[in-house]
């Protein structure tokens, strides 16, 4: 197993928020479901022998699944914490992945080289203007570009919904909570999605029943966007709490936490 860590040559990279929080990602976070993966296949990205690129990479969920099926891929993120984590559980598994140092709207890498780019979790967080020409340069004639999402859904009374009330309770200026459907990120992203080379051809949408441990679960709300920029103080608190709601309300057995499974596939026109 080797791995190959790049860099682009642009300047400084300002490091992801996000990456303070990289060891819990990647020991905690669920990564997508292998039907998102079954879905992604059928509408031609990660089928085996493909050359891909999975954009914020993160700690590598996306890129590691790919790999695992056959894909020779290069994950690229703007945090080289999130690399290091990323590297750490692709050699675990014995993947050949080349990791990146990169911001997704200016990869530096070599024009129509890749057969699909992926964007997992992150599109909403990218200067998707930007984002999107770069995708369409690095794309190979006929190119697949996949752009999907996978959210806990706050039903209430379920651990999601208890969870994201007491997120808010103690960040009310997170704004991202709620329940999304297809359309809340069809239209997250509809400016890109229209206005440049590429075309909608296929998407998918439904919901997975993902169980996570309560400290794992624990851990990953800890990572997330409503947690990881408050004090170290104030998210001790926030955490203290969460236990005690998830002890009284569901036990201290594993949790169950639907989660929303979306994703749209473009090609280049």
């Amino acid at each position: 197993m080797t791995d190959f860590f790049e860099s682009a040559s642009t300047g400084p990279i300002q490091g992801d928020r996000f990456g303070s929080a990289a060891k819990d990602y990647a020991d905690h976070r669920k990564g997508f479901p292998d039907a998102a993966f079954d879905e992604l296949q059928k509408l031609g990205v990660g089928e085996p022998g493909q050359s891909l690129l999975d954009l914020g990479c993160g700690t590598g969920t996306l890129a590691r699944g790919f790999a695992r099926r056959g894909c020779v891929v290069t994950g690229a993120d703007i945090d080289q914490r999130m690399l290091d984590e990323a590297s750490r559980l692709a050699h675990d598994e014995q993947l050949d992945i080349t990791w990146r140092q990169a911001p997704a709207e200016n990869t530096e890498l070599p024009s129509t080289s890749f057969d699909a780019v992926t964007a997992g979790q992150c599109w909403h967080w990218f200067d998707q203007e930007k984002a999107i020409v770069e995708c369409a340069r690095l794309l190979k004639p006929n190119g697949k570009l996949a752009v999907c999402w996978f959210d806990w859904i706050p039903f209430p009374g379920t651990v999601p919904g208890v969870t994201e009330e007491l997120i808010e309770s103690h960040n009310p200026d997170w704004q991202l909570g709620g329940i999304r459907t297809r359309d809340d990120y069809y239209n997250l992203c509809e400016s890109t999605f229209t206005q440049h080379a590429m075309k909608i051809v296929g998407e998918f949408d439904f919901v997975d029943e993902t169980t996570y441990s309560r400290i794992s679960w624990r851990k990953r709300i800890q990572a997330s966007a409503g947690i990881v920029g408050l004090s170290p103080e104030k998210a001790l608190a926030f955490d203290q709490e969460l236990d005690q709601i998830l002890i009284k309300e569901f036990g201290s057995g594993d949790l169950e936490t639907p989660h929303s499974v979306v994703g749209f596939v473009l090609a280049k026109k």
